[in-house]
């Protein structure tokens, strides 16, 4: 594969019964550089600039290790959407898509607000326009269910998702430095997207 528009994906919707064979993609990246986040003036209140900044030592980061699939059934996953990469027959990457979920506050009780709760990709394809087109597919499928903004967080640690997501015209809206009580160096930066 060489390019982008080499690879044939099928996207599949799937139950939510399938969360065990959708874990078996790997999410764990390799974290080369952060976002430092630089607040201008007294405290921030001139404002805040992202810096990227290579790590002295880099590290994995597997967001599974303490969050997997599995473990959102704790909520009511009946309304997500659960959707999968297949080259051939081979499952090379997926997206989650929450929607009106009791007790989740990252939706914020809203019903008209969806968030991409995962998207992954096998490590050997990250950079073939599958996360793209999953992104899409995710989009389109909170359009169809008359959702108006999509939420998506990570974290300062991973930016090769910001690039991602900047480059697909989400907007960072969020930056919560004091988000992660058991990481404490990591930022929470939630993008949205107007659907």
């Amino acid at each position: 594969m060489n390019t982008n528009e080499d690879v044939e994906v099928r996207i599949l919707e799937q139950m939510p019964d399938d969360l065990e064979a959708y874990s078996s993609i790997p999410i764990a990246f390799e974290v080369r550089s952060i976002l430092r986040i630089n607040f201008i003036g007294a405290n921030g209140l001139g404002g805040l600039s992202l810096n990227e900044e290579e790590v002295a030592s880099p590290w994995v980061k597997d967001y599974d290790y303490d969050e997997g699939p599995v473990r959102w059934r704790r909520w009511d996953i009946s309304r997500w959407g659960i959707l999968s990469a297949f080259i051939g027959d081979k499952r090379v990457g997926g997206a989650v898509v929450a929607l009106n979920t009791p007790n989740m506050n990252f939706l914020e009780d809203r019903d008209d607000h969806a968030a991409l709760w995962d998207l992954r990709v096998v490590p050997e394809l990250r950079g073939y326009g599958i996360g793209k087109k999953l992104l899409q597919h995710s989009l389109n499928w909170a359009r169809q269910r008359s959702c108006v903004l999509m939420k998506i967080e990570t974290q300062n640690i991973n930016v090769p998702a910001c690039r991602f997501y900047a480059n697909q015209d989400c907007q960072l809206g969020t930056v919560r430095q004091f988000a992660y009580i058991d990481y404490p160096d990591e930022v929470q930066l939630i993008w949205y997207k107007s659907l």
